[in-house]
């Protein structure tokens, strides 16, 4: 079964069941801080698993691309994937557990052909916040599935959520493809092993319940189902292929790198396959029509770790950056049939690619000639300080494998435990960070982020009024404290343009305006010049924000009801965020009334 049709039986087998298809969004989440990138299906939703009216109904199906960095040590195996498709079924308020695990079996078994023999499943074991989850498994026994084929597991396993501090979150069950050439690996083998006798294909979570700011699990009045059925590695089960790598979406990116390399995919299979990854993953959030580029921050400091760790693999198989190059046509080529942006945006994929190769080659050079000092006055024999190793790696992004490398050339060891350590540390102090910094999370449709959410509708309206009608959203964040506004202009603004637009925004907010919202179709949005961010995100109906005759424009939400509500706006600084993007922070309350 090829790859398109697959995603069609999908699409296809939940319209007949009522659901609309709605398209993939963006990978760089919309107002949404608890994530860099669009890690599921869900992210785009979540103002709808909050109780807001979907334009398209209760009941959507679509395939979202999305990217996920938490696994990039795994990225190499023959599952993990950094940049992957997921297939997704929404309940928003309609059916739940019932329904949704009788849709799930039905498509595996009767439509896809799978023998529920080789099936296992896992649900909720229970815990103090929230009860075993007998439910779910009654309706895996009804649909045939067997004692030893279910396994009950904890939080860890299986609960979905928060994302945030607080917000939906509930049980799931995921469902998972046997090989059954693989023998157990011991007596208590099931899907929570890392043997590689289970493959998890299918997720059911059940948002049943809201995690509170006082840490309490309260039952959600709307209770909404979150599937995600992963179509690269469904694929590999359909095809009774033994790895994603070797499925139709990385064959064509492979076959580039062999002749790039003159060696054979089994020669080094793990370096192909990490090269592979990370340059599909590479492409695609460039490609995406936000605009992301390499950098020192968020999302472009994971994008810039890809495109490194790339070239340093192309040079373990004896090559310089330019092969990809020739992947990235590759991967553009490809896939730009399913998601035209980027085609749209190839021009910035390569020179965005070129320009950072460009610096890791000066940072590499540097790093270089730092390493050969220190090794310098090391004896032979002797071993480098393990804090020496990681300044180089935090410093110029030397890897811990090239300064083993360079040292062994003089006779010189390195403390790599100690390198360990300090990367473990390095690690949990990020992690500990972007808790604090993303902890608003999905749930955050609180009062300062909502008067923030509909500043920002006033300020785009602004910048157009002040800077010209070409101006258009790039992207945006909110967390409770501030917002930052990603805008397409190509020069910096002068202290004149920016009291202007602040004046602006201010004189709408207090005017007291009414918040007005519409739900119509894309093109009768279009017809009214509503101002719509970010190009195929959008399904056949939307909803339309209307602020007098400030703005008007395609939105999820949330927002004031009037404008008076905002209290005040003030911008705090202006800078650069990528070529031909500039960026807004900006804070609002009485306080700057």
């Amino acid at each position: 079964m090829k790859a398109n049709e697959l995603k069609r039986k999908y699409i296809d087998y939940f319209v007949k069941k009522g659901h609309t298809e709605i398209p993939s969004a963006s990978l760089i989440p919309e107002n949404d801080p608890s994530v860099l990138f669009t890690t599921a299906g869900m992210h785009p939703l979540a103002p709808y698993l909050l109780g807001e009216k979907h334009p398209a109904g209760r009941r959507l199906v679509d395939c979202q691309k999305c990217i996920r960095t938490g696994d990039i040590d795994e990225v190499g195996d023959a599952s993990h994937l950094t940049m992957f498709q997921m297939m997704g079924n929404w309940s928003l308020g309609d059916y739940f557990k019932n329904e949704s695990i009788e849709m799930s079996y039905d498509f595996l078994v009767n439509v896809l052909g799978i023998d529920p023999a080789n099936l296992a499943v896992t649900a909720f074991a229970g815990d103090e916040n929230a009860p075993r989850d007998e439910e779910t498994v009654a309706i895996w026994k009804s649909m045939g599935m067997k004692d030893e084929q279910i396994f009950f597991y904890g939080k860890k396993e299986n609960w979905w959520g928060p994302a945030g501090v607080t917000g939906p979150c509930g049980p799931d069950t995921e469902i998972f493809f046997v090989d059954q050439s693989k023998p157990k690996c011991s007596a208590d083998c099931g899907p929570a092993c890392h043997c590689g006798r289970y493959l998890e294909i299918w997720n059911n979570v059940f948002m049943e319940y809201n995690k509170n700011a006082e840490g309490k699990y309260e039952k959600l009045q709307q209770q909404n189902v979150d599937t995600g059925l992963g179509l690269e590695r469904t694929l590999c089960v359909l095809e009774h292929i033994p790895s994603v790598y070797e499925t139709e979406f990385f064959l064509p990116i492979i076959e580039v790198i062999e002749k790039a390399s003159g060696l054979q995919y089994g020669q080094a299979v793990k370096e192909f396959r990490i090269i592979a990854d990370h340059m599909r993953a590479a492409v695609f959030i460039l490609g995406d029509d936000k605009g992301v580029a390499p950098s020192n921050l968020d999302q472009g400091y994971v994008l810039r770790k890809l495109i490194r760790r790339t070239i340093r693999y192309l040079q373990k198989l004896g090559m310089d950056w330019q092969p990809m190059m020739d992947i990235a046509e590759t991967v553009v080529r490809e896939y730009a049939g399913e998601y035209p942006e980027l085609e749209r945006n190839k021009a910035f994929i390569i020179e965005q690619l070129q320009n950072e190769a460009v610096k890791f080659a000066k940072t590499l050079d540097q790093g270089l000639r730092l390493t050969e000092r220190i090794l310098d006055g090391i004896e032979e024999n002797g071993t480098m300080d393990g804090e020496e190793a990681f300044k180089l790696y935090t410093s110029f992004g030397f890897p811990l494998d090239l300064t083993i490398e360079l040292a062994a050339e003089k006779g010189i060891k390195v403390d790599s435990v100690k390198f360990e350590a300090l990367f473990k540390e390095h690690q949990e102090i990020s992690r500990a960070g972007s808790l604090q910094k993303f902890k608003g999370g999905l749930a955050d449709a609180s009062e300062e982020t909502t008067k923030l959410h509909t500043a920002t509708h006033l300020l785009g309206a602004a910048l157009r009024k002040v800077l010209g009608p070409d101006v258009h959203q790039k992207g945006s964040n909110i967390t409770a404290e501030r917002l930052r506004f990603d805008f397409s202009f190509e020069r910096k603004l002068t202290k004149e343009e920016l009291t202007e637009v602040e004046r602006l925004v201010n004189e709408a907010i207090k005017a007291g305006i009414e918040v007005n919202c519409e739900e119509m179709t894309l093109g009768e949005a279009r017809d009214r010049q509503a101002e719509g961010v970010f190009g195929d995100k959008y399904g056949d109906m939307v909803k339309v924000y209307t602020i007098g005759d400030v703005s008007c424009e395609i939105c999820g939400g949330p927002h004031v009801t009037n404008t008076a509500q905002i209290g005040g706006f003030k911008i705090k600084k202006e800078e650069a965020s990528s070529a031909g993007v500039r960026r807004i922070k900006a804070v609002v309350g009485e306080q700057y009334a």
